[in-house]
């Protein structure tokens, strides 16, 4: 495995998960009644620092449909987590209007790039251009030194 598990802060983001997720509307329990729900819920919500009691609770109120979903929020975010401690893997977004994404989109594609690859090349080719018209300018006023 790439990333470090670390017990207590993914229990704690399960918690937080699971807290949000019923906050939502969602049910995260294996029961249909809402008075159990609302027991099972108040039960979780005094476990925020037991990192094994959580565990145990997940494991007996909660499908196995519902922790799949759950494990798989948990690995996306101790992903986004590690990424972000090197300034090279942490994401960045930019916004973009669809009209600007639609040409990127398709420059990427024609070209066989990914997004961020199709915006280097671009910035790539504008300096490469100004590079040239550089040159070609002091060429042009080096002719006509030579010329008078």
């Amino acid at each position: 495995m790439r990333y470090q598990k670390l017990e207590a802060q993914e229990a704690n983001w399960k918690w937080k998960y699971l807290l949000k997720k019923h906050r939502e509307g969602e049910n995260i329990t294996k029961y249909a009644e809402s008075s159990m729900i609302d027991l099972k819920i108040q039960y979780l919500t005094t476990l925020q620092h037991q990192p094994e009691e959580i565990e145990k609770w997940i494991k007996s109120e909660m499908t196995a449909e519902q922790r799949k979903k759950m494990r798989q929020s948990i690995r996306a975010r101790r992903k986004r987590f590690f990424n972000a401690e090197k300034l090279s893997t942490k994401k960045k977004s930019i916004d973009l209007e669809y009209a600007s994404w639609l040409q990127l989109s398709k420059y990427a594609n024609e070209k066989e790039m990914t997004l961020s690859q199709a915006v280097l090349h671009l910035i790539d080719e504008l300096e490469n251009k100004e590079l040239y018209l550089e040159q070609v300018s002091k060429m042009k006023t080096t002719l006509k030194d030579l010329l008078k």
